[in-house]
């Protein structure tokens, strides 16, 4: 087995704390250590550097790690990801969709796990990158508002033509893989709809009411 020197490890939070934590862990076992503040930051860069493993937070703004685990598996599907959150006590409570291939509780697994961890993954990368080539990865999208009906949305994009459209949400709260067909091809859109992000449409301006203040007549005394 290759040393953990060979290899790059992307880690991914939000929480300067945990990263500082993670890296000094990491480098200390040999690996070397990259960091990204949220998805779109980790996605930047991936465009120049292609870890063995990503450590992704789940809750983070701007770019879930929900939404970017999916991605990450859709673009890059060699890289193994581990999906990490201290709102989860174990894999098994996280909600479904998650596309990682191992889970990291922060606060209840020991460091020692997280090495671990990595160490398997490693070994079994190339086991892993062909399972992850056959596998139908999810769209993670926000929940966009309501129509003139009241009606929940969300709009889709398709993976294969690449074309948006709009669906009604029946269910709110259901956050697990759904599928529906393409308005536009013969493909199939597999996605979750992460309620813990919404897009609303801004609030109207509120007009500001010009108070005129009317000189007051003071009598003279007479």
């Amino acid at each position: 087995m290759s040393g953990p020197s060979k290899h790059e490890i992307l880690v991914v939070d939000d929480d300067e704390g945990v990263r500082d934590s993670l890296v000094m862990l990491l480098k200390r076992s040999g690996y070397n250590v990259s960091i990204a503040i949220n998805g779109f930051d980790a996605l930047l860069h991936l465009k120049t550097t292609t870890p063995s493993i990503v450590i992704s937070d789940l809750n983070m703004p701007q770019m879930s790690g929900f939404e970017f685990l999916s991605v990450v598996r859709r673009r890059f599907p060699k890289i193994s990801v581990i999906a990490m959150s201290g709102a989860y006590l174990s894999g098994d409570a996280v909600p479904g969709g998650v596309i990682a291939d191992a889970f990291y509780s922060k606060g209840q697994s020991t460091p020692e796990a997280l090495l671990h961890m990595v160490s398997e993954l490693i070994r079994t990368s190339a086991a892993h990158a062909v399972a992850h080539e056959r596998e139908s990865a999810p769209v993670w999208i926000p929940r966009n508002g309501k129509d003139s009906r009241g009606v929940p949305y969300v709009v889709l994009t398709c993976t294969d033509c690449l074309r948006s459209f709009p669906l009604s949400v029946v269910v709110e709260d259901l956050q697990k893989i759904q599928e529906t067909p393409c308005l536009f091809c013969p493909n199939t859109v597999r996605y979750v709809i992460d309620f813990s992000l919404s897009i609303a449409s801004p609030l109207p301006e509120r007009k500001v009411e010009t108070i005129v203040r009317r000189p007051m007549k003071i009598a003279a005394n007479t």
